[in-house]
C-alpha cells in the first residue's frame, strides 16, 4: 500500500499461527492414521517409515548411491545403513558396485520394491479417498499446499537438523 498502512496477512499473527499449528497437527495425525492401516491387499508388505521414505525416493531416481539417498530423506548415514539391510532382507532392493574397485555402490530397486511401492500408494490413495467421501473439490489446492510445505522444510532440513536432530527409525 501507498498510504503507509501495512497490508495484513490473514494466516499471520495469533489467529494464522492458530491455523498452522491445527495443520501440523492434522499432517501428522493423518500420517500415522495412514500408516497404521492394514492393507486390504495380501500381497502389499508394511515398511517403517524410514523404510517407505526410501523407497519413495528410489522410486525418482532408481539408481542411486547411499549418500544421496541420506541427504534426500534427511536419514543419517548410520541410520540409512540399518534401513537398507532391512530392504534388502525384504527383497526389495539391491545394490551393485559402480566403480572398478568395488567400494563404490548404487541402491537399486527391485522388481518385488517396486511393485509393493505401487500396491501401498494404491492402498493409500484409496484409503485417503474413502475418508475424504471422494471429494476432490479441494485436491488440487490441497496438494499444491501440502506441496509447498514439504519442499520449503526440506530446502531449511540441514539448518534444522543440526539443532534439533529428530529421531529416525
Amino acid at each position: 500500500m501507498h498510504d503507509g498502512a501495512q497490508e495484513t496477512d490473514p494466516a499471520a499473527g495469533p489467529d494464522g499461527d492458530q491455523r498452522w499449528a491445527e495443520l501440523a497437527d492434522l499432517v501428522l495425525i493423518i500420517s500415522r492414521e495412514i500408516q497404521f492401516r492394514r492393507y486390504t491387499d495380501e500381497r502389499a508388505v508394511h515398511l517403517s517409515q524410514s523404510e517407505g521414505m526410501v523407497m519413495r525416493y528410489l522410486k525418482q531416481d532408481p539408481a542411486a548411491p547411499p549418500s544421496r539417498i541420506a541427504a534426500a530423506t534427511g536419514l543419517q548415514r548410520t541410520n540409512l545403513s540399518t534401513v537398507l539391510r532391512g530392504l534388502e532382507h525384504k527383497g526389495f532392493i539391491e545394490r551393485h558396485a559402480h566403480s572398478d574397485d568395488g567400494r563404490g555402490v548404487t541402491v537399486h530397486s527391485t522388481e518385488r520394491g517396486r511393485s509393493n511401492t505401487v500396491l501401498v500408494r494404491q492402498e493409500w490413495a484409496a484409503t485417503v479417498s474413502e475418508a475424504a467421501g471422494h471429494d476432490t473439490g479441494h485436491l488440487d489446492a490441497a496438494l499444491a499446499l501440502l506441496t509447498a510445505m514439504e519442499a520449503g522444510l526440506t530446502r531449511e532440513r540441514p539448518r534444522i537438523r543440526a539443532t534439533h536432530p529428530a529421531t529416525e527409525s
